[in-house]
């Protein structure tokens, strides 16, 4: 998936809060890896971060100009790296990478968003040929730590006991909600929202009903707004699953009536 975030926006540490982006001068895989699974554990709720490799920080913590860059070969073949690295992170977890081309030179961007799997582990050296000691890593303002102690119970404590419905679903597209079954709905439910509805900027609306989860640039749609506005919630086996518990929950209520 292409990055939803400007490059340059990053580079400047705008629309981003800092403590979400990481600038690496050269590629340390054991280092990034820590640091991608300290975003993807998202300790602190923020949405996950950006590491951007062939980056040196200034004494103001935005990112030197031209970029130091990294040879395109190079980025290449850690792009390929990146695939076993990745399974190297328990439970599974897919860190996102890109090329780009700054200042004539390139630059690796790898997002790394939070997702519902919470704590995630990674091997402390990735690149080792045998499994070593695995850790798990947070964000402690700028920097990565091992979460060791009442850290460490407090990450296992925020694993995600979330209902399903009210979780985002990075596999739920604008494109599966209906906007007939949305007006339909505000409209039975006497919401004001009918009288600014468009169709074309549903992702609003579906905002404006507390339907979307996520930071700004990584917006999720929640299972439950499958579950009443698409036409076929069947096609994602988790939502039918849940469809019928809800259903046989429902059908016991009224039995014991």
């Amino acid at each position: 998936m292409a990055f939803i975030l400007n490059i340059k926006d990053l580079l400047n540490k705008r629309r981003v809060e800092s403590n979400r982006i990481e600038f690496k001068k050269d590629w340390n895989p054991s280092r990034i890896y820590r640091t991608i699974c300290a975003f993807a554990n998202d300790f602190e709720n923020l949405g996950g971060g950006y590491i951007l490799v062939g980056v040196e920080q200034d004494e103001n913590g935005v990112a030197k100009r031209p970029v130091c860059g990294i040879d395109l070969n190079e980025a290449d073949k850690i792009m390929q790296q990146m695939v076993g690295f990745d399974a190297k992170i328990k439970p599974e977890y897919s860190a996102r990478a890109e090329i780009v081309e700054v200042d004539n030179k390139h630059v690796l961007a790898i997002w790394a968003p939070a997702r519902n799997n919470r704590p995630y582990s990674v091997w402390e050296n990735v690149t080792a040929k045998n499994k070593g000691e695995t850790k798990y890593y947070i964000r402690s303002k700028s920097s990565t730590i091992a979460a060791t102690g009442d850290l460490l119970q407090e990450l296992f404590n925020m694993a995600d006991h979330t209902p399903f419905d009210e979780r985002g679903n990075s596999k739920i597209s604008i494109d599966d909600i209906s906007p007939v079954l949305v007006f339909e709905h505000l409209k039975k439910t006497g919401s004001k929202l009918t009288e600014t509805f468009d169709p074309n900027r549903l992702m609003e609306t579906l905002d404006a009903m507390e339907l979307l989860v996520g930071p700004s640039e990584d917006r999720m749609i929640k299972n439950v707004a499958a579950m009443m506005f698409c036409e076929h919630p069947d096609k994602f086996s988790q939502l039918r699953e849940s469809i019928l518990y809800c259903f046989r929950k429902e059908a016991k209520r009224i039995l014991t009536l």
